[in-house]
């Protein structure tokens, strides 16, 4: 039987601490059933339904004053499939145990973002991504959905099964339906080489399309303030294994990225003054190292440090002329920036509303530290992002409306249409979908 949680200490808060909602009920379905028959229940009740996962979205796109679904009972794998190289996961599965899941069974997802605490049907719905070269978001290893649709009913879609379906609900924000189940293309495990490498800022830029051509997947990072950069490039390798060392793990990804980082915000937050000497500081604490490992091992890192943040994506040729303006900005303003700022890439995907939906993309991303004031910097970043015809990534903090939306997909249409005929009722309606969506 689902478990409705009591309301009267139901608020809920996202990750980032930005974000609150207090939801009349919430509910921790068992089953697709029982989900199904919450929904049919909020529709009669006249209450609105949204599901949420981690809430490792900086919007509210799953926040509701109605019905608030939760989908940890429906997690693990219902299948794989070897012949046809696919594995079908419940919603509610963290990406870090599907990918233990699939590493346990010799398999792996192509590519991945940068942190998996995640639930799957949270990452797919707003577009979560690593960086790569030909592969693509984590939506865009998608081969098949399950759907609970507003009335009720349980929709399957695939590229052969509901078409139309498929091309929108893969990056559906929530809107189409609730994701109950996620059907990916799997690949036999593989091992990646990791070359990370500090780089100037300036080098960077000149070298990046031959460096985004040389490699399946490069990153980096630039320090505010500095003129320095952290490069990251992993490749397919034939081996041997050669994971970081746990003391030097421990050191590079626990001391400096996760303590001493944090001390670093806390000084940072108390005296802005002293934010450019850490960076620069920052930026040379880290030093080249390269290590072998099975993918989700090479392609995610913990982050333990708390911030807000904004990501667009903008066109792969716009990058170069979209951060030398940032940093133009940033060393002419007052601002005071201690987070990095990360850029990665993605192939041109044909989902309707991928960021990357009809053309190759480079993301630039910006945090903040958690407490720290964020409007004035990124206020300032998203001019310059908006002016390259930027896509704001649907879980990241932006200030987006339907009518910018229409302009930069020209897909949109077939989006909201797809939702006048799913969601007339607008049951999964909420104030941040009727910003970006349009009533």
């Amino acid at each position: 039987m689902s478990t409705t949680v009591s309301a009267k200490n139901g608020t809920w808060r996202n990750w980032g601490g930005n974000v609150i909602a207090r939801p009349a009920r919430q509910v921790e379905p068992a089953s697709v059933e029982e989900l199904a028959a919450a929904v049919r229940a909020a529709a009669e009740d006249g209450l609105k339904v949204k599901a949420v996962g981690t809430g490792h979205s900086f919007t509210s796109i799953a926040a509701t004053d109605g019905v608030l679904i939760r989908p940890q009972l429906l997690a693990g794998i219902r299948g794989i499939d070897r012949d046809a190289m696919t594995v079908t996961v419940e919603a509610g599965t963290p990406l870090k145990r599907l990918n233990a899941a699939l590493a346990r069974e010799g398999l792996s997802l192509t590519n991945m973002g940068d942190i998996m605490e995640q639930t799957v049907s949270g990452a797919v719905s707003t577009g979560t991504h690593g960086t790569g070269r030909e592969s693509g978001s984590i939506a865009a290893q998608i081969r098949g959905l399950e759907l609970v649709t507003a009335d009720g009913s349980v929709l399957t879609c695939s590229e052969k099964e509901n078409p139309e379906v498929f091309a929108a609900a893969r990056i559906g924000l929530g809107a189409l339906g609730i994701v109950t189940a996620t059907t990916f293309a799997v690949e036999p495990l593989f091992l990646l080489t990791a070359r990370e490498e500090p780089m100037a800022f300036d080098r960077v830029l000149a070298e990046f399309d031959q460096l985004w051509a040389e490699n399946e997947h490069f990153e980096f990072y630039w320090f505010p303030h500095t003129g320095s950069t952290n490069t990251k490039r992993n490749n397919r390798s034939a081996g041997p294994e050669q994971p970081v060392g746990q003391l030097a793990g421990w050191f590079e990804d626990e001391f400096l990225s996760n303590g001493v980082f944090q001390v670093a915000q806390w000084v940072g937050r108390g005296a802005p003054a002293a934010i450019p000497a850490i960076a620069r500081i920052s930026s040379k604490a880290l030093s080249a190292r390269s290590y072998t490992d099975i993918p989700y091992k090479v392609f995610t890192s913990p982050r333990r440090v708390r911030f807000v943040e904004m990501e667009y994506a903008v066109p792969r040729a716009a990058l170069a002329d979209t951060l030398r303006e940032l940093k133009t900005m940033v060393d002419r303003s007052g601002l005071r920036v201690s987070f990095p700022v990360e850029v990665r890439t993605a192939p041109a995907d044909d989902i309707t509303l991928s960021t990357a939906s009809g053309r190759d993309s480079a993301y630039v991303a910006v945090h903040m530290f958690r407490g720290t004031p964020y409007h004035a910097y990124f206020t300032a970043a998203e001019r310059i992002f908006t002016a390259h015809e930027g896509r704001p990534h649907w879980g990241k903090v932006h200030t987006r409306d339907a009518e910018y939306f229409s302009r930069v997909y020209p897909r949109f249409g077939e989006f909201t249409a797809l939702r006048d005929r799913l969601d007339p009722e607008r049951l999964f309606q909420n104030d941040y979908l009727r910003r970006v969506l349009g009533a």
